[in-house]
């Protein structure tokens, strides 16, 4: 179950904070909201698939019984929300800081601004909001003709608690954006007309080989697009992967990457320090997550608050960590963002 929520005329989204307190008063709002969300055209069991006004229980106003079948389908089964013991109304104020804050926040802000008394629980609900920030079937970018792809990698670290000086603990970062031309006729604005970003990919790839951003490449980037690169080995073949490939040589010269390939370096800075400012270092173990944050909220830039609505929409058929998963594994060392060679 999706719940696609983007061309929604039913489904306002708040564009200040007066009116998400007037639009989810109480939790009764939050899961009228949610189940328009899910059903628009009223309620359909996961079950035998028939639709109908379920049975209604008022001491479980989150579960509904089939009339049909007579099994049970609760309101947030299939969400990041699913068998959570958090009111619906916290989820709702967390979505809403989540998608209508630019920069984010670190999950100690967060807990602060919620009133939680636990960090674990404020930890859990970002990490599980950021489960629901990429679509199963993201589209692949880059498949417009008049766009081109530029694409590169970067080192991700820094120094590390505990080890002394140096640069310890790095993980490779590949990444793609698209660049497109903005253009108007007679405007003295610079800033009006040039390149500039479109979406962007993120994914961490565990080496420069071939095989590791080429598959990157292929999950992210529409085949025939035109992708910009350095000259580094690794993108060698991309033409006999279906792409239309231009190499940079770069000779050792940095300003001439920062010449051909402007954009895909913009982006890996801003990474590193939205990592080392708004969260002051996170663990290889979740940077993934942290990465489809960032990739969410830049993809969205331009309309933060509809990032409300969507975040609630893409949250769907998401296997959201649990809290034994996030906490299962030996904590990484912290690492900063430090860009290293």
């Amino acid at each position: 179950m999706v719940i696609d929520v983007l061309d929604r005329g039913d489904l306002p989204f708040p564009g200040s904070l007066p009116e998400f307190q007037k639009m989810f008063p109480d939790e009764a709002a939050c899961m009228a909201y949610l189940e328009r969300a899910r059903w628009s055209d009223g309620f359909i069991c996961d079950h035998c698939g028939l639709l109908g006004e379920p049975y209604r229980f008022a001491n479980r106003p989150g579960v509904f019984r089939c009339r049909h079948c007579t099994r049970d389908t609760s309101l947030t089964a299939g969400t990041v929300m699913e068998r959570t013991h958090t009111p619906l109304s916290v989820w709702f104020w967390a979505a809403y800081l989540v998608a209508s804050q630019t920069p984010g926040m670190s999950a100690i802000q967060f807990q602060r601004q919620l009133g939680l008394s636990r960090y674990e629980t404020a930890f859990q609900i970002l990490h599980k909001l950021r489960a629901g920030m990429v679509r199963p079937d993201q589209d692949r970018i880059g498949g417009k003709p008049e766009d081109h792809v530029e694409v590169d990698e970067a080192y991700v670290g820094g120094r590390t608690r505990g080890k002394g000086r140096g640069v310890h603990d790095m993980v490779l970062v590949a990444g793609a954006v698209e660049v497109r031309q903005r253009k108007f006729a007679g405007s003295r604005n610079k800033r009006k007309s040039g390149r500039y970003a479109g979406r962007v990919r993120l994914a961490l790839v565990p080496d420069r080989s071939a095989r590791s951003l080429g598959g990157f490449i292929e999950r992210t980037v529409a085949p025939g697009a035109t992708i910009v690169t350095d000259d580094w080995g690794g993108y060698a073949k991309l033409g006999e992967r279906g792409y239309r490939h231009i190499a940079i040589a770069q000779r050792g010269d940095m300003q001439v990457a920062e010449s051909f390939l402007p954009i895909i370096h913009l982006v890996f800075s801003n990474l590193k320090t939205w990592l080392r400012g708004i969260h002051h270092g996170v663990s290889p173990q979740h940077l993934q997550a942290y990465l489809n944050e960032f990739t969410f909220r830049f993809n969205r830039r331009f309309y933060p608050f509809n990032a409300f609505r969507s975040l609630l929409g893409i949250a769907g058929d998401v296997t959201a960590p649990t809290y034994a998963e996030l906490y299962a594994k030996k904590s990484l060392p912290t690492t900063s963002s430090r860009s290293g060679s």
